[in-house]
């Protein structure tokens, strides 16, 4: 006889269909879990009007209202942050007590169903940050899954500038985070630890390593990013950069890149986001006369980007500091050939073969090494058609909500004792494997 669905309290706060980044993710991994379990997803009563409208699958959706606490704070953070678009170390502080008030809610309405054994497991899915801490293992004693968790990617010493102009002068005491209430306890009690990348599971406290597993948070939904039909065999290609204008995803990069290449400025180049940054792109298109071949389309829904996406040959990402990089596994899914800096998320999810990685460098050699890169793909429409097939031969294997869920019930499934190994999920389906001693998640509590 198979054995039944775990019963899973899921923790998603920030759970969100139409809102874009952290939101949706929450919202589309809680979903393809409530396939996989028996779901109740515990999410914040702002994010009701647009759960409704779209529904959350096999889910049972509890709503609850800390918004007393939480939206006063929100308002305060906009302020010192200088908007919504700068500032996240400043916006993960003020989300400190509201956070704690959540899950302290939750565990007052979910307090006898927890003691009596209604749930297998409570699982923190949002907020992603290490930064927040958790007092629901501490209150209860049901076996306690974090994550994915992402976080602690230091910040390039080339672009202090650009640190400048984030707004993230308190990134300077982030560790602080460690000594705030709750917090060793978190990890102390949690029974597995999903973290994304290595740069998140370098700051896991010291002990958290036999409960920690390699999960990156980002996931993909085929029915919006879909395999393009084929693409054109010959004239102008399309480069496409999305993501928000803001100063450390450097857009202008590839503007320039542009502006340096007379064979690049035979192709297209379409931009799409919006941000603080907007000002300054405009000002080089215009500086170097590029309006023929570059376009600035602004904000796009996430159906208008995959549509783009299908259209063209190459996605330019110089991000100097992506925790996640969800479009990067977006733009895979579509086949496109990714051009990346090697740092951080991008750098982990284009392994050979599946795109092109640049150094880490300063401003103008990154302008300088995108121009060669993209001339280089422009010129070799076969090379850059088998590097978005890998790619996309990769996103589909891994990434795909229903991928990850499936990974996560085998997380669930040791943390229940219902197998005897530790999951390992490092995405390099032909690197040889690791050897790991079977550890059970109590082992690894005692560890």
């Amino acid at each position: 006889m198979p054995e039944r669905r775990p019963r899973v309290l899921i923790l998603a706060e920030q759970c969100n269909p139409e809102w874009p980044s952290l939101p949706v993710v929450g919202y589309k991994y809680a979903k393809a879990l409530a396939d996989v379990v028996d779901a109740v997803v515990v999410t914040q009563v702002r994010n009701r009007a647009n759960i409704e409208r779209a529904g959350l699958g096999r889910a049972e959706v509890v709503y609850l209202d800390t918004e007393a606490l939480a939206a006063p704070l929100y308002k305060l953070s906009l302020k010192l942050r200088g908007g919504a678009a700068t500032g996240w170390t400043i916006q993960m502080a003020m989300d400190y007590p509201s956070y704690v008030a959540f899950e302290a809610v939750a565990f007052a309405k979910f307090r006898r169903e927890l003691a009596d054994g209604r749930f297998d497991i409570v699982h923190r899915v949002t907020p992603m940050s290490p930064t927040l801490p958790s007092v629901m293992p501490r209150l209860s004693k049901v076996p306690f899954v974090l994550g994915p968790l992402n976080g602690n990617l230091p910040w390039p010493p080339q672009f202090r500038e650009e640190l400048a102009r984030e707004r993230e002068w308190l990134s300077w005491v982030r560790g602080a985070y460690k000594h705030l209430p709750f917090s060793r306890g978190t990890y102390r009690r949690a029974a597995a630890i999903l973290a994304a990348f290595e740069h998140t599971l370098a700051d896991l406290p010291d002990g958290a390593g036999a409960r920690a597993l390699n999960f990156p948070e980002v996931g993909v939904d085929p029915e919006l990013f879909a395999a393009p039909a084929p693409r054109p065999a010959s004239g102008p290609m399309t480069i496409l950069y999305v993501g928000r204008l803001v100063p450390y995803k450097l857009p202008e990069v590839v503007v320039r890149a542009f502006a340096e290449s007379e064979r690049l400025r035979q192709h297209r180049l379409v931009v799409v986001g919006s941000g603080p940054e907007q000002a300054r792109l405009e000002e080089l298109v215009a500086r170097h006369d590029l309006a023929g071949c570059v376009q600035l389309l602004g904000q796009k829904t996430q159906a208008e980007v995959g549509a783009l996406m299908r259209e063209a040959e190459i996605l330019a990402n110089p991000s100097i500091r992506e925790l996640g990089a969800g479009v990067v596994v977006e733009a895979m899914a579509c086949g496109m050939t990714c051009v990346v800096v090697d740092y951080g998320a991008p750098g982990t999810l284009i392994g050979p073969g599946r795109g092109v990685k640049l150094d880490l460098a300063d401003r103008d050699t990154l302008v300088t090494g995108y121009a060669r890169a993209l001339e280089g793909l422009v010129a070799d429409r076969e090379r850059t058609a088998a590097l978005g097939l890998a790619a996309r031969e990769h996103v589909m294997r891994h990434y795909t909500w229903r991928a990850k869920a499936a990974k996560t019930l085998e997380v669930y499934d040791w943390v229940l004792g219902r197998r005897p190994d530790k999951p390992d999920f490092f995405f390099e389906p032909d690197a040889p494997a690791k050897p790991r001693p079977p550890a059970s998640p109590q082992q690894a509590l005692e560890a």
